[in-house]
């Protein structure tokens, strides 16, 4: 974009950032005098971490036990994969997760089928607007017989806790969730109880109505690992959905036991996670509070709040379980960037402007993916362009990259109208996001290459 690249033409090679993944980068970094600008890409040269092999043997038959849970929930949920491996993400990281959809789509089948393939206590609570905070966590209730007041526990005493329509409730309620979703313990008349281990909240949401429904405060937005959106089914995956619909569901089998699943928990928590790809989960975090520090200035009018440290922490913790699945002992810079949109889009506060042009946050993630690269670690199974592998991100998809096409000719707009007279084209011709597109600007991203 014009701004950015004004920023880079007024930069002061003696004093500007070094950016990530430049070369001496840690020799600048070195040679820094104190007060001097932080290197960010200080980090990006140094050697890969080793890793041991017995570390590899044991996650690859965690991994062979994790696919069995895949391959038997699929048995029952047609598609949503990528739901299902979140999901699976969040139970191995000890995160909560959030998923958002319009009716249909199989959110709260997909949870209840994770929980009994999974094992351990599972509670439903349906959320409506007359719920208070003692229908969740418990209170106290007075015993006539003995004359003394005892505790009655409520339904978050469980190791996954299915929070349906969880914006059907008001403030007072969901505050009620505050403690158990970040101590994983509840406090009645002064007593702290804590909730079995592990403890994980699936909660669901529609985004299409507004009648009876209450905006979740984002003290506890916050809290949630993940928020994932849930899409439509394609064709051939709706009419798989039809033929089974007419048929007895299968007879899951419970694959897991609480003290299992605690296990692979501490088997995530062993996976190593390289220096450099600690930095590039920051880097991502940072840039959606400090967007000019990554030549992304003119994200900063449309937001008015980036992710805070806790996405940070989630977006390793969730890839280490993410490598784990994948059947890896370490964690590839491709395993942070695959979960980026589902752990920062809910944590971008727009501005009154992002959200008078139609601006959301997964536009603002993207531009962000983009334009931080991912570092080159050189270890097996590293790919050089995430973008060519996997389709996560809206970006790869028609229907944004004509919004973004949009994006560009408001904005000439306001300058009045291009020097050609015609649409906002990218470099290569074909108006695509990722080819030097229109979208936010040429100048402010690296034409999607990671």
């Amino acid at each position: 974009m014009e701004l950015a690249a004004e920023q880079r033409g007024q930069e002061n090679p003696a004093g500007s950032v070094a950016r990530p993944g430049s070369a001496g980068g840690a020799a600048a970094a070195a040679e820094a005098p104190p007060g001097a600008p932080f290197d960010l890409g200080s980090l990006y040269n140094a050697p890969p971490e080793a890793d041991s092999p017995e570390g590899a043997a044991r996650v690859d038959r965690d991994a062979t036990e994790t696919r069995q849970v895949f391959t038997e929930i699929k048995r029952v949920i047609v598609g949503q994969d990528h739901l299902i491996e979140r999901l699976l993400v969040a139970l191995l990281a000890r995160g909560h997760i959030l998923l958002e959809g319009v009716p249909g789509l199989a959110k709260t089948l997909a949870i209840k089928t994770v929980a009994q393939v999974a094992g351990g206590t599972f509670r439903r609570i349906q959320f409506t607007p007359d719920l208070v905070p003692a229908d969740l966590v418990g209170t106290r209730v007075y015993n006539q017989r003995s004359g003394e007041f005892g505790v009655e526990l409520g339904p978050v005493f469980a190791n996954l806790l299915l929070a349906d329509e969880i914006n059907r409730a008001p403030a007072k309620v969901q505050s009620a969730l505050l403690e158990v979703m970040q101590e994983r313990q509840v406090t009645i008349g002064g007593q702290s109880y804590a909730v079995p281990d592990p403890f994980l909240v699936l909660a669901t949401q529609n985004p299409i109505e507004n009648e009876g429904t209450y905006q979740l405060p984002e003290a506890q937005v916050d809290r949630f690992m993940f928020k994932t959106v849930v899409g439509y089914p394609n064709l051939r995956e709706e009419l798989v959905i039809v033929d089974r619909a007419t048929e007895a569901p299968p007879r899951l089998r419970t694959l897991l036991t609480p003290e299992r699943m605690v296990h692979l928990q501490r088997e995530a928590d062993a996976v190593s996670v390289d220096a450099r790809v600690r930095q590039y989960a920051v880097y991502l975090v940072a840039a959606t509070r400090q967007p000019d520090l990554f030549d992304l200035a003119h994200l900063k009018r449309y937001v008015n709040f980036g992710a805070s440290p806790r996405a940070s922490i989630n977006l390793i913790l969730g890839s280490r379980a993410l490598a784990l699945l994948r059947g890896r002992s370490y964690v590839l810079p491709q395993d942070v960037w695959s979960i980026a949109p589902d752990v920062l889009r809910h944590r971008i506060i727009l501005s009154y402007e992002a959200l008078a042009e139609d601006v959301t946050p997964e536009m603002v993630v993207e531009e962000v993916v983009r334009k931080i690269p991912l570092p080159q670690l050189g270890l097996p199974g590293e790919a050089g362009s995430p973008y060519q592998q996997e389709h996560v991100l809206p970006a790869n998809t028609a229907q944004v990259a004509q919004e973004q096409r949009r994006w560009g000719l408001l904005r000439r707009s306001r300058k009045g109208p291009p020097a050609d007279g015609g649409a906002a084209r990218g470099a290569g011709g074909d108006g695509r996001a990722g080819n030097g597109a229109a979208g936010w600007g040429a100048a402010g991203h690296q034409g999607g290459a990671g």
